[in-house]
């Protein structure tokens, strides 16, 4: 539908114009007329035209002042000039207004229906811009929470990897370099004296969107989910350090925050707030928040002023020691290495005559180190997995030797984060492609594999042929009959043990299978290469 108003002081030129647009565009336009400045001024504030037919000379108002007034209303509208007078004198003045087309009178029917069709156009185009627009708007507010949590797991749970979280500050209009993290508690319920950590998650969780809106009105943040009984909030800063009168003014703010919170929702809350960070440290400032929880005693408590953490000796390396464990829990094994032999380098530097000392140190950051993997992975704990430790340390036969431990067992820690992020990330597909690769002799089906994978075996069926343009059991024979051929290149087995070595321990099947695919039976293959 377009709404077309036609402004001009006679009758004909207005019945004339209505019949040739009705004619020919019928009912997708509805059509206002006035005949003075003022009513055509006062029509298109109610009627809000996409279109108007301007005559210059009207009574009262003249047309160039009235679409200048029509245009601080509706910055849409497209003009159409309609006059019996040279247009050169008043184009100047209509330059501004954006007038579409300069009609002269009489105005024949194709020149009324050529410019309409212009217009509409012009129109339609706007609209699939706005539709668009929308559309895009709908979908971003859609995926923008899932955004913030990826962005808020990223940076303190997965580690962050610099690209990742660069694109999720991309997407969110993050443009700040430092920020700080706040960690909102729910005070945990008790049953006797049984902490009920579940039954506050679930409160929080009921009420997550008020709180979720409540911090983003009061400032600007990335609000992750409920996790326990917290809720995790990035507030993106501008500057390295945050001023102590901003600092005070903060606290102040969010204890009045939480304050109008637990009377709306009746659950007390407590606030951490660490330090402020750049985004590849903002785990420090997650650690700080939840300290400042468990230090402070208040509603609101900010790092800074709860004294989180412990002074070091003026030459401690804490930057170092910082770094070797940031590396750690990132799965970043280069890294990891380097600042762990900088490590050592200066307790050898500094405290060579010192050996049970350095002892202890590398069992500690040994031990750290375990524990990162261990909360982060799949791992077994076994609590004698450690019995050799302090034999090794202890009984190391010179310090080299007990520097190369070191350096290896947190390696290790730091490998074993590092492949439990790659499986992660890794898709159904890819994690079923890597397992047939490394178990393709064993009984493997599609069934099983879709359950390991925790997805239905249709769904898992359907991926896996869009993302390898095979079915799943072309795929494993596949497999199976190239390292069937590699096994009777070498000619170290018998068919029948090549056979069971590939997955298929029945020699018939496999005879049958093999000569399908390669047009020869493995004895015949065999043959062939000899």
């Amino acid at each position: 539908m377009y709404k077309i108003l036609i402004a001009d002081d006679e009758s004909i030129v207005l019945e004339s114009l209505k019949y040739i647009i009705k004619e020919k565009f019928g009912d997708s336009c509805e059509i206002e007329c006035a005949k003075t400045g003022r009513s055509v001024i006062e029509a298109a504030e109610t009627f809000r035209p996409d279109i108007a037919f301007m005559d210059i000379h009207m009574p009262g108002i003249n047309g160039i002042d009235a679409m200048k007034e029509i245009r601080k209303g509706n910055n849409s509208v497209i003009f159409i000039v309609m006059t019996a007078f040279d247009k050169f004198d008043y184009a100047r003045e209509t330059i501004k207004i954006g007038v579409l087309e300069y009609l002269s009178k009489p105005v024949s029917r194709e020149n009324i229906e050529n410019v309409l069709v212009k217009a509409m156009g012009i129109i339609d185009k706007r609209r699939e811009v706005r539709t668009r627009d929308l559309t895009i708007k709908e979908k971003l507010e859609t995926i923008i929470p899932f955004m913030e949590k990826g962005l808020i797991y990223t940076l303190l749970i997965a580690g962050d990897s610099g690209e990742s979280t660069g694109k999720y500050r991309d997407i969110l209009g993050i443009n700040e370099e430092y920020g700080y993290i706040l960690v909102i508690e729910a005070k945990q319920e008790y049953a006797g004296n049984i902490s009920n950590v579940v039954g506050s998650s679930v409160r929080l969780e009921d009420h997550y969107e008020l709180i979720k809106e409540s911090v983003k009105v009061e400032m600007n943040a990335v609000v992750g989910p409920v996790m326990t009984n917290k809720i995790i909030i990035l507030a993106p800063y501008d500057k390295a350090a945050m001023p102590l009168e901003y600092r005070t003014k903060l606290v102040e703010r969010i204890r009045n925050l939480i304050h109008n919170l637990e009377d709306d929702i009746n659950i007390e809350m407590k606030v951490g707030i660490g330090d402020v960070k750049k985004f590849d440290k903002m785990n420090e400032s997650y650690h700080e928040a939840i300290s400042a929880l468990q230090l402070g005693n208040g509603t609101v408590l900010h790092a800074l002023d709860v004294k989180v953490g412990c002074d070091y000796e003026d030459d401690y390396p804490i930057d170092t020691e910082k770094a070797l464990f940031q590396a750690v829990e990132k799965g970043d094994v280069d890294v990891a290495q380097n600042e762990t032999l900088r490590f050592w380098n200066w307790m050898v530097k500094y405290h060579k005559e010192k050996l049970s000392d350095i002892q202890i140190k590398v069992i500690d950051f040994v031990l750290r180190a375990e524990r990162q993997a261990f909360l982060k992975t799949n791992k077994t704990y076994k609590f004698d997995g450690r019995s050799n430790y302090l034999e090794e340390v202890v009984g190391a036969s010179d310090i080299n030797v007990l520097k190369r431990w070191f350096i290896e067992k947190i390696a290790e820690a730091t490998n074993t984060i590092a492949k439990a992020q790659e499986n992660i990330q890794r898709t159904p597909v890819e994690k079923a492609l890597r397992y047939i690769d490394e178990n393709y002799g064993k009984d493997i089906s599609l069934d099983e594999m879709s359950q390991m994978m925790g997805i239905s075996s249709y769904y898992f069926s359907k991926l896996f042929k869009n993302e390898t343009g095979t079915n799943f059991i072309d795929y494993l024979t596949n497999i199976r009959i190239n390292k069937a051929k590699e096994l009777l290149d070498e000619g170290r087995l018998s068919v029948k043990e090549i056979g069971i070595e590939v997955g298929y321990p029945d020699p018939n099947y496999f005879s049958r299978i093999f000569k399908k695919n390669v047009g020869k039976s493995p004895s015949e293959y065999k043959e062939v290469i000899q």
